[in-house]
């Protein structure tokens, strides 16, 4: 019996178990930082948005992003994942591996969910899905993780930084933008006001899931069980990032603000945990802690020009978290590895390597997801009517109030 191909196979189907867990932890963020009328829509839409995906993925996405490789620009189409794949060189067997990866699918595709929250159509949301994991995504992941143009020029992104979180990321910037803000999020003179979520509970325990699931994202990108010492080294620095965006993220808001925000500090810890995903495997422990600190930064400043400058309403601080977060993570890995980063004397080849997959992979997204969510609205139509807004969308699309057991207590001081 090969031991090891055992060990790998069983390692790799945890960290599959793992990141799956982590659609739990996105619903449960988009549903705290929203309103409760829109508690079970939400839900609905995280469910749903891996269901359609796993079909999509394996039956075309998979062979688009891993298929034998057309051009350095889309692997060939393979039906149903039927093929041969030996060119990869898996040490686990290929339904391991497809499984896998169609968590990572299913994980840029909700990233959309948080950002697009509270007056989106549920049957627009399911269209959009359905394209991104057909296409969208797998070929940006070919073009990093399948063999194509990015992957021969060297270009370094572990876990998915920028194939999974910026695609998300900035797929939830487009649609944002198509889909308009919330009713009552802008006054007449730009100024926005701020639309609190109904639990932060809800938001803390999302962030915490989120963050044991990153311990199957990114340490089980190595695919191996038996490559003890960097899974080791890949904890510790996914770990660190967190824990110090986190902390920088709520020393920032008590000095801006005057007290440490709550729900600014969770998103700092995700912002920590997706910037580290490009280099994790590379950087030392001390370079992850700058990446998270650093991070801090882009996740509070990112949010707010998004918020008030670009007047975009991203509910749940998506853009900021995945697309710009993301996209510094993977930029950081020139900067930072150990092997080739610029501050280790390895010049700007990596570094221009990097910012060129940065560009490219934004470039794609943006323009293809910008034509599908124009599509959608000028078809089916992308969002609700103001009634249902403001009736919420439990009830409007899907029938049921999600806390009809809970009555308001009202107070009355004598």
């Amino acid at each position: 019996m090969d031991y090891g191909f055992a060990i790998d196979t069983i390692w790799v189907l945890v960290a599959t178990a793992l990141v799956f867990f982590m659609q739990a932890g996105f619903a449960m963020v988009e549903t705290g930082f929203t309103r409760a009328k829109n508690a079970g829509n939400i839900i609905m839409k995280n469910l749903m948005d891996f269901s359609v995906g796993s079909l999509v993925y394996w039956f075309v996405g998979f062979g688009i992003m891993f298929g034998s490789d057309i051009g350095g620009l889309i692997g060939s189409i393979d039906i149903m994942s039927t093929g041969s794949y030996e060119y990869l060189g898996l040490t686990v067997p290929l339904s391991v591996f497809l499984v896998f990866q169609t968590v990572f699918c299913a994980t840029a595709a909700t990233i959309v969910s948080g950002a697009m929250a509270e007056r989106t159509k549920f049957k627009s949301y399911l269209i959009y899905s359905f394209f991104v994991c057909l296409i969208i995504y797998p070929i940006a992941g070919h073009w990093i993780w399948g063999g194509g143009w990015l992957s021969r020029l060297g270009f370094h992104d572990f876990a998915g930084s920028t194939a999974v979180h910026s695609v998300g990321g900035w797929a939830a910037l487009v649609g944002a933008s198509v889909l308009g803000p919330r009713l009552g999020k802008y006054n007449k003179n730009g100024t926005p006001n701020a639309i609190p979520g109904h639990s932060l509970t809800l938001g803390a325990l999302g962030v915490f899931i989120l963050w044991f699931g990153w311990f199957g994202f990114n340490p089980g990108s190595t695919l191996s069980g038996m490559a003890s010492q960097e899974m080791g080294h890949i904890f510790m620095t996914t770990n660190l990032s967190a824990a110090s965006g986190a902390l920088f993220t709520m020393l920032l808001t008590w000095y801006r603000y005057g007290k440490p925000d709550v729900s600014m500090t969770l998103n700092g810890a995700l912002g920590g945990l997706v910037a580290v995903t490009a280099g994790c495997d590379i950087v030392s422990f001390g370079g992850a802690v700058l990446i998270g600190i650093l991070a801090s930064l882009v996740v509070l400043f990112g949010i707010e020009f998004v918020d008030r400058k670009l007047k975009i309403d991203d509910p749940v601080g998506a853009i900021g978290v995945h697309g710009l977060c993301g996209a510094f993570g993977t930029f950081s890995v020139g900067l930072l590895a150990t092997d080739g980063g610029l501050l280790y004397g390895g010049g700007t080849s990596l570094l221009m390597i990097q910012a060129l997959g940065v560009l490219a992979v934004a470039a794609w997204t943006l323009s293809t997801t910008y034509v599908l969510f124009k599509a959608i609205d000028l078809t089916v139509g992308l969002r609700v009517s103001e009634d249902e807004e403001t009736t919420g969308l439990d009830i409007e699309e899907h029938g049921i109030e999600s806390y009809a057991d809970f009555a308001p207590r009202v107070l009355y001081i004598k």
